[in-house]
């Protein structure tokens, strides 16, 4: 068997800045890999190309540019929010705006959105709305450690079900309401 559509996918890897001497950014092994449903639109189109056609225990390293990953780090994500939005009863909670730290703020039509803490004075917190690997080369190396078809629940449901030994993106308990 092959890597290709409708196929439910286990591998390892590290991730990690740049090239393959770059910042451990993150890594599965065999005994926490990674799973996922092949083409169902969960993942990087240009980090599942990469893996098109290998085998079980065939070995893969690439790149992917900023444009062909998370894009370029765009100013216009970074923004400056009045302090009085993070006001709980007139205080800002404690250990909330750190510098570095990562905090979800809901927008004014009820979505959440993930930010970092770049700064703040008394009256306003700057917050970075990119993503966090936004304007970063990622360089993937890896191994393929299994590779099956896709059952049709997997496939109506768009995600794999995680078996035993199987990690990954969708590793989940879950309930799906069928119409009969």
């Amino acid at each position: 068997m092959i890597v290709e559509e409708q196929h439910v996918i286990t591998l390892s890897y590290e991730l990690r800045d740049t090239d393959g001497k770059g910042d451990l950014l993150e890594r599965t092994d065999a005994e926490n890999p990674f799973t996922f449903l092949y083409g169902a639109g969960q993942l990087l189109p240009s980090f599942e190309s990469k893996l098109r056609g290998l085998k079980v225990g065939e070995p893969f390293a690439f790149s992917l540019t900023p444009e062909d990953a998370y894009g370029d780090t765009n100013e216009e994500n970074i923004v400056d929010i009045p302090m009085e939005n993070f006001k709980i009863e007139g205080e800002v909670p404690e250990n909330v705006l750190v510098e570095g730290n990562f905090i979800t703020l809901m927008d004014n039509y009820g979505q959440e959105h993930l930010g970092k803490v770049v700064t703040y004075t008394d009256e306003f917190a700057r917050i970075d709305f990119n993503h966090v690997m936004a304007g970063k080369v990622l360089h993937f190396e890896g191994n393929i450690l299994q590779i099956r078809k896709a059952s049709s629940e997997e496939l109506e449901h768009q995600h794999h079900h995680p078996q035993e030994g199987e990690g990954g993106f969708m590793d989940h308990d879950h309930d799906h309401d069928h119409e009969e």
